[in-house]
């Protein structure tokens, strides 16, 4: 890993009305990292994955990607950078087939910019390239698969078409929000391996996930979210060991409790 960060999140607030998602929250990733992010229901996990990839705008705060602030830009210039993500709920192109999800992607003009769609020793068309890239990620190509509507694919499916729509930009970052989640444990077997792949590739992963005993399998740190706070970061299981991550989890202790182990 480098010793410089990749991706610097300094001090983001986030307030919906009268409810504070965020409150001055700052980490570090850095390139080659798998980081994980967990926390309860509603600690501010997936407003933390919106605040840095422009789909909701900062109260305050910065987001900087390779010591540039892309605080203020927009989802496609971000995602134009290398930074991209999956959605917790999909987002396919359900009209289209599956293949044909990864054909807008390799329009875009980073795939155009860095050759996503000719280079990595790809040839051929970009309806070829996607179905190259379907198959790295887990789909049968001498199958149907391919070729079904997104609109009829399973959800373990979608969630790989989520990672594969990511790959045909050729990212640096990939954000993956509950890439596990709705998966059976065959098919969370399966996922691991690719996520492993993905870092040996040299992208950058965040994961924010409720899957912990998975998760922990694949990631070098973790930070905690709690009530949009950072509850605490370092090794999963030093990070579990910590009595507020226990509360903040199990409820052993009041909120207050928490909040001074904090």
């Amino acid at each position: 890993m480098s010793k410089e960060p990749i991706l610097k999140v300094s001090g983001i607030s986030k307030s919906f009305g009268g409810i504070k998602a965020l409150n001055d929250v700052s980490f570090d990733v850095h390139a080659g990292e798998i980081l994980g992010i967990i926390g309860p229901n509603g600690s501010g996990k997936t407003t933390v994955v919106n605040c840095i990839t422009g789909f909701v705008k900062k109260s305050s705060g910065h987001v900087f990607f390779r010591g540039k602030d892309i605080s203020r830009k927009p989802p496609h210039k971000i995602a134009d950078m290398g930074v991209t993500r999956t959605f917790q709920i999909m987002r396919p192109y359900y009209s289209l087939p599956a293949y044909k999800n990864l054909v807008v992607p390799l329009f875009s003009p980073r795939a155009k910019r860095t050759g996503g769609w000719r280079g990595g020793g790809r040839l051929g068309d970009r309806n070829t390239v996607g179905i190259d890239i379907l198959e790295e990620i887990g789909f049968e190509r001498d199958s149907y698969v391919p070729y079904k509507l997104a609109a009829t694919l399973p959800t373990g499916y979608l969630k790989r078409l989520e990672l594969a729509r990511c790959l045909a930009l050729k990212p640096e970052i990939i954000i993956c929000d509950e890439i596990f989640s709705g998966l059976s444990m065959s098919e969370i077997a399966s996922m691991v391996p690719l996520i492993e792949r993905l870092q040996m590739d040299g992208i950058t992963l965040i994961m924010i996930e409720h899957r912990l005993r998975e998760l922990f399998r694949v990631t070098d740190r973790i930070m905690v979210l709690n009530f949009g706070k950072k509850l605490m970061e370092g090794h999963p299981k030093t990070v579990m060991a910590n009595e507020a991550v226990k509360a903040a989890y199990f409820g052993s202790q009041t909120v207050q409790e928490v909040m001074d182990h904090a």
